[in-house]
């Protein structure tokens, strides 16, 4: 299970990553397609049909199945496209040697490839010579797609309601079933039983004898109990979960999924503690879950990856994943926001990005499916959004309905960021009759929710010239906090470079450490919950906030531990770092007193 690189590119957004695997999977680098736009691929995939000369034939909405099948043709395309180009390399001539060497180059020192490369071309450089060598050992990085499993909301045709499997993730799930690819389906946002246990009708996520997958499941999740919680879940119907992905609850990009103050180190720390456990664990519950349905059972124990994501910005913190908490990759996200040639994003939103401080990040209240979104201020479908509302007209027109999932005044789902709702609502509100000040404040707080999925997609059309006649220009964009200490415009190779500690792309002097940064993440998160609380607050939710209090508290005293005993490892800041410690515990232990 080992990987070509010890990073990977999470999903972005909706449009961000859409196409990414065709720019770096060729290099053995992996990265993430999110399926919840299909509209938006479809329209891609005209696109590059027409760029490389394929037929294409659309597949309307007139067909019952038509969102599976857009995804399946899509990811085929994008796989057809992919291996072809990564052929291409593997046979390099002469001319076009340099796409071999960057392959090499881009690969971490450490890597026995790149030293074995080295040793064959340090003569000479022959590409027929060393072409057998190339065929049998290099490999292309996964062309892996995100389900967002809360975006499963009913659909219908010709006026009728559908069955189940023609939900929204329901059809994204058996449009990668049945594509081509072999790779992974990363789950995010939480557990969906129904949608899992719809994975036991596609055969290619069973084991065979030699427990082998063609398509392999990842659960991006927060903590130790939900990875063993959903782990066992799955393999109690024969399903394995190749890969639990690790992501920080507030230091990461998008919607932030708050734990109740675990920190990502003390978490870090259980998986590896526990990862035999959880192993020996799951692999008997497999057993028995294939041996019940009548179906061949390994003959060897079946394994997992354990990687890490959200906030990481420096080789140094790279590698300390990997070597401490025996990661198996990292994921970059926000930082590849600024590497044009990897992901689409239009000159203004890049801009922006670049110019954007601390103040300028924050977690919003934008997105209609009422978690905490990562948000860019001065976004320009937030403009857009409150022009719309200066009129006298808040709301989207809701042109693609994706996170349609509320019921509140209709039968039909309808969105809390449509044009719908935010009517329906406002009268409500109106009804009310409040004092003028919380009528605002409640008023704000309705019309504050963003059309995301018509925005976080229009990058990708504005990158590739294509039509925004029904979504509009506005583009939303979620980085993570970390984006601040990262500031100009960068290429594939410079980023590489940077994640690797062969160059810094980092200007700034005063970035802190990750954990530091997603500590005061949480701290600051407690502080809003704490000032929200009323006289009616009752003693169970004070108690809540006390245990979240204790949770932060344990993960400062695991620090304080940490960086007093690692040794060779932030040696230039450790003092800074434990005097950073301090002063967050204190501000804690403040809070404290005012719950």
């Amino acid at each position: 299970m080992s990987k070509t690189h010890s990073f990977h590119i999470p999903v972005m957004g909706i449009g961000f990553t859409i196409d990414t695997p065709l720019k770096v999977s060729h290099l053995g680098i992996d990265s993430v397609i999110s399926l919840v736009d299909d509209i938006l691929l479809e329209k891609l995939r005209k696109m590059y049909c027409a760029n490389f000369d394929i037929p294409y034939e659309e597949i309307s909405e007139k067909t019952k199945d038509f969102r599976a099948e857009r995804i399946t043709s899509y990811l085929n395309l994008i796989n057809k496209l992919a291996e072809k180009k990564f052929e291409d390399l593997k046979n390099a001539t002469n001319d076009k040697v340099h796409e071999l060497k960057e392959y090499f180059n881009l690969l971490p020192e450490s890597s026995t490839l790149k030293q074995e490369f080295s040793k064959l071309t340090s003569k000479h450089f022959n590409v027929d010579e060393i072409r057998s060598w190339i065929k049998s050992n290099l490999s292309m990085g996964s062309i892996d797609v995100n389900i967002m499993t809360k975006i499963d909301k009913d659909n219908y045709f010709k006026g009728e309601k559908l069955p189940v499997e023609y939900n929204d993730a329901h059809a994204a799930l058996r449009g990668f079933a049945n594509s081509k690819l072999r790779s992974s389906i990363v789950l995010s946002a939480g557990m969906n039983p129904r949608l899992y246990g719809y994975m036991e009708n596609f055969e290619d996520f069973y084991p065979n004898e030699n427990g082998e997958l063609k398509k392999k499941i990842v659960l991006k999740v927060s903590d130790y109990r939900s990875a063993l919680i959903q782990g066992r879940f799955f393999a109690k119907k024969g399903l394995w979960v190749s890969e639990y992905r690790i992501e920080s609850g507030l230091n990461c990009g998008g919607h932030a999924f708050a734990s109740e103050g675990f920190l990502l180190g003390p978490v870090l720390a259980e998986f590896k503690e526990k990862r035999d456990q959880l192993n020996r664990l799951a692999n008997e519950v497999l057993a028995q879950g294939l041996s019940n349905k009548g179906r061949i059972v390994p003959k060897k124990l079946m394994e997992f990856l354990i990687t890490a994501q959200g906030g990481v910005g420096t080789a140094e913190e790279h590698q300390f994943l990997l070597d401490h908490y025996k990661m198996d990759s990292v994921g970059w996200g926000t930082p590849f926001m600024l590497v044009p040639d990897v992901v689409n994003v239009d000159n203004t939103t890049l801009d922006l990005l670049k110019a954007a401080k601390e103040d300028d990040l924050y977690l919003s209240g934008i997105s209609p499916l009422g978690v905490p979104f990562n948000s860019l201020r001065g976004n320009t479908k937030d403009i857009e959004k409150l022009a719309i509302a200066a009129e006298g007209k808040p709301g989207s027109l809701c042109p693609k309905k994706y996170v349609a999932l509320n019921n509140e005044f209709t039968e039909k789902s309808i969105c809390t960021a449509s044009r719908q709702y935010q009517r329906l609502k406002l009268k409500e509100l109106d009804a009310e009759k409040l004092p003028n000040q919380e009528h605002q404040k409640k008023f704000d707080r309705i019309i504050e929710k963003s059309c995301i999925c018509v925005g976080l997609g229009t990058s990708a059309l504005l990158v590739n010239n294509l039509d925004t006649k029904t979504e509009g220009l506005g583009v939303s964009v979620c980085p993570g906090p970390n984006m601040a200490y990262f500031s100009k415009t960068m290429s594939l190779r410079e980023m590489v470079d940077h994640i690797y500690g062969r160059a810094n792309m980092i200007s700034r002097t005063d970035r802190p450490n990750m954990f530091i940064k997603e500590l005061n993440l949480y701290i600051d998160f407690l502080n809003s919950k704490i000032e929200d609380l009323t006289a009616t607050t009752t003693n169970k939710e004070k108690s809540s906030l006390v245990a979240f209090v204790e949770n932060i508290r344990e993960g400062i005293n695991y620090y304080d531990q940490l960086f007093r005993e690692v040794k060779d490892r932030f040696e230039d800041t450790k003092n800074s770092l434990l005097s950073d410690l301090e002063a967050s515990r204190k501000n804690l232990n403040l809070l404290y007193l005012k719950i």
